[in-house]
């Protein structure tokens, strides 16, 4: 149906792109759509591919079955191993989408893998905007198969992300659906897909996440996020899990609000830390607030509240000191 809204298109087969194509014809201007440069559709089937012909056949069959002339996203696709980017760059695919790029054709280069090493390395060549990343508790602590990098490591990535103004979009919030079950979640105790996207949605540079739905019904639990309340989307009881390296950090999930005197911690601790990373933005960011570190009146109401054991307090008495320091 014709409407205001704007659509995100990350489709995943050989029919769903056909369907999409009907179904967004004559509202291309109200969809973005995102092209997975290396994914293949083409015999109905998934099949991923760096060889330079294989791609540029399958990118201009789903431009046909789309309807459209531009990739709103086009995405270097799943880059896990230093090989695969390699010979994603000799065989001329980087160079392929970098070509679209500069004719218009697509507007914002991506990467999706699931390795710090990889996303760092390809943020290196300063040709990013978007890095499609899989994130949850599992992950971020060492847990499950892509729980690549570790916590402190991730973490680092998504400040840098944050810094650089590049976006990243989540992708297995849910673990593969792993997280949601007591049997499967590496934790024993299943999450809900609020508490999932809650905390996929605090990390620094995220801005959206992207659940897989098999029907309907997935679509309705997932929107049910919009309306959940502050308790529904409550993930606290994860810091009985955190690695012990990883206990004391600030994760900025805001449960050691409020603060009586109207500081915003989580945001405070954001932007020290980004501060700290080089990112010039953040001392403005963290100077434009009403209330700061310096209204900080030690009451440790925060250090209470903090499931991850952090000492705000004397975590406020060090970021005073700091930008104090950068006057």
């Amino acid at each position: 149906k014709k409407s205001n809204s704007t659509y995100v298109l990350n489709y995943s087969s050989f029919f769903s792109s056909l369907a999409y194509g009907e179904a967004f014809a004559g509202n291309r201007d109200k969809v973005l759509i995102q092209v997975h440069f290396g994914a293949d559709y083409r015999t109905g089937e998934y099949g991923w591919s760096t060889n330079l012909d294989v791609v540029r056949a399958s990118v201009e069959w789903q431009l046909e079955q789309l309807h459209t002339d531009r990739i709103d996203f086009g995405f270097i696709h799943c880059i896990d191993e230093q090989r695969d980017l390699k010979e994603y760059i000799n065989n001329g695919v980087l160079d392929y989408i970098m070509d679209l790029k500069k004719k218009g054709i697509v507007r914002r280069i991506g990467l999706s893998t699931h390795h710090v090493d990889l996303a760092s390395k390809v943020l290196d060549m300063g040709i990013l905007d978007v890095l499609m990343f899989s994130i949850n508790p599992a992950y971020d602590y060492d847990r499950g198969e892509y729980s690549d990098g570790g916590a402190k490591k991730r973490m680092e990535l998504y400040r840098r992300c944050e810094k650089e103004g590049v976006a990243i979009t989540v992708m297995k919030a849910f673990g593969g659906g792993k997280l949601l079950s007591d049997d499967l979640s590496p934790f024993k105790k299943a999450l809900t897909r609020m508490q999932c996207i809650a905390y996929a949605l605090d990390k620094p540079g995220v801005v959206t996440v992207l659940p897989g739905c098999r029907s309907v019904q997935d679509v309705k639990d997932v929107l049910a996020y919009l309306d959940a309340d502050e308790k529904e989307r409550d993930y606290s009881m994860i810091s009985r899990f955190t690695p012990e390296s990883f206990a004391g950090t600030c994760v900025y999930c805001s449960h050691c609000m409020p603060c009586p005197v109207g500081i915003d911690i989580a945001l405070v601790n954001k932007y020290y830390d980004l501060a700290r990373l080089g990112d010039s933005l953040a001392r403005e960011h963290y100077l434009s607030f009403e209330k700061n570190a310096s209204d900080c009146i030690g009451c440790a109401q925060c250090d209470k509240r903090c499931p991850f054991h952090v000492d705000q307090s004397a975590r406020m008495k060090e970021i005073r000191a700091y930008f104090d320091e950068k006057k």
